[in-house]
């Protein structure tokens, strides 16, 4: 309970969010990292998940895999990434974005796949019966109807990539994730916990941002006066 106390102590000293060092210089590097990790995710799991969904084709096997993925240990992974790949210690920064990439392309792939299969398909082959084009059907039918499951599935992937950007410390980056790093080498465990504390009230803020955008995302529906 004291480290609890002292770890708040911690947080509301002024003098530790200040400098290059400070809180907040370590939250604006954990969400840069956070938001690259997301967009280069993002370039890779939105075409798949669309094209998936779409078509129908390969489901299971996509699925499958991203469920696979998910069971990865991201401190192994990103240790694994840094040995061996021949600018994985020079640049660091290429192993971290790698093991986030595939951590969060499974919640994303998912969430658009199941955003897919939550609209009904007789609306599907309603819109197809009316002439309109696979084009027009991905457009106006299946993205519109299917995105508060889809934006779910985004929310998932990038809280688990906020989250895990915890490790990055581990092989030199920067992030909340160095409080608990540098707290451990000097013992220094209010500091330790206040990184911890930091790390899940960002994910917290970052998650109901996104689950805002989920509500508002959702059909609405206009009764005619």
């Amino acid at each position: 309970m004291q480290f609890l106390l002292d770890a708040l102590h911690y947080l509301m000293d002024g003098s530790h969010w200040a400098g290059p060092a400070g809180l907040g210089a370590r939250i604006t590097q954990h969400l840069g990292y956070t938001a690259l990790a997301v967009l280069a995710t993002a370039l890779i799991a939105v075409p798949l998940g669309l094209w998936v969904g779409h078509t129908k084709r390969g489901a299971s096997a996509v699925l499958s895999a991203a469920g696979a993925l998910r069971a990865l240990p991201a401190l192994g992974m990103l240790t694994f990434l840094a040995v061996v790949l021949p600018f994985g210690v020079t640049a660091p920064l290429v192993p971290a974005v790698i093991t986030l990439v595939l951590l969060g392309a499974a919640p994303l792939v998912a969430g658009i796949v199941a955003g897919f299969d939550s609209v009904d398909e007789q609306v599907v082959l309603s819109a197809r019966a009316a002439g309109y084009s696979e084009r027009q059907i991905l457009s106006r039918v299946e993205l519109p109807l299917g995105a508060p499951v889809m934006i779910g599935g985004l929310r998932s992937c990038v809280v688990q990539i906020l989250a895990t950007a915890t490790v990055l410390a581990y092989i030199g980056l920067g992030g909340l994730g160095r409080l608990l790093i540098d707290g451990l080498a000097v013992q220094d465990y209010p500091r330790m916990v206040a990184g911890a504390l930091a790390v899940t009230a960002l994910a917290l803020v970052v998650d109901v941002v996104l689950a805002l955008a989920q509500h508002y995302s959702r059909p609405r529906l206009h009764s005619r006066g």
